[in-house]
């Protein structure tokens, strides 16, 4: 008489093991949680945090997909040759991704490696740096009555905020920050490395840009960026230069006819 109540019981038992690691079906056609957990290590690697929200919005996205996948194989979309290329195509690009993440995991660039060309770089940092304020304006004339006031013992950041065409440094004073001479036009930079500690240009300094009143607050030795600085980006150079030498020994070893 119990007989089956036992066979519904091992029935259900069946059908919840057969959903078991299952999205959802659509059509009869399961999504299994691999799919999902790919989207999520996917999204989560770009930034976003893992939730339940989240898996809620990829759940949505997945079988929406889903159904829009069967109905294009119905359509018969898949046996298009276009179609047929452009997965060839993204096969072969999952494929080569799948190879170069393996490699650099395979190949890290030790830190050994990033200090001794930290190292050659850093022999590159050398001279001065130089912190300099400067007021620019459209002629002649005006500087030179700027330069008056400043002998009258004008404050040099006030006149920089009222008077200077380069706003982005008269809000500041006129404060250009540190910098090396490099990074100016040969003008003015040939003429910020004459002044000493506290010293202004007596002339107007012509450029390109207009007339300019230079101000130096203070010079020092370039230093040049640590070593922590600059590892990430000096990481993902190195490791880029790596990458890209492996690729051409391959093809240069592929028999291309």
């Amino acid at each position: 008489m119990r007989q089956p109540k036992l066979i519904a019981l091992s029935l259900g038992l069946a059908v919840s093991v057969a959903f078991a690691g299952n999205v959802a079906t659509v059509n009869g056609v399961a999504i299994p949680d691999s799919r999902m957990d790919l989207f999520v290590k996917q999204v989560t690697e770009r930034g976003q945090k893992d939730s339940p929200e989240l898996r809620a919005k990829i759940k949505e996205d997945l079988i929406r997909n889903e159904a829009l996948y069967q109905e294009a194989q119905k359509k018969g979309y898949d046996k298009n040759a276009d179609v047929q290329a452009q997965l060839d195509m993204m096969r072969q690009q999952v494929l080569v991704g799948a190879l170069v993440r393996d490699y650099v995991k395979a190949n890290p660039i030790s830190d050994a490696e990033l200090k001794k060309e930290y190292d050659k770089i850093k022999a590159n940092f050398s001279g001065k740096e130089y912190h300099a304020r400067h007021i620019l304006v459209k002629d002649e004339a005006q500087a030179n009555a700027i330069i008056a006031q400043l002998k009258k013992g004008a404050n040099f950041a006030d006149l920089a905020k009222k008077n200077s065409l380069d706003k982005g440094s008269a809000t500041n004073g006129g404060d250009l920050g540190w910098a090396n001479p490099n990074n100016f036009v040969p003008e003015f930079s040939g003429a910020m490395t004459k002044l000493a500690k506290g010293q202004i240009t007596q002339t107007p300094v012509k450029t390109q840009f207009g007339y300019h009143i230079i101000k130096l607050d203070d010079s020092r030795d370039a230093k040049g960026p640590s070593f922590d600085e600059v590892k990430p980006e000096l990481q993902r150079e190195m490791q880029g230069q790596k990458v890209q030498k492996y690729v051409e020994d391959l093809v240069s070893k592929a028999k291309v006819q």
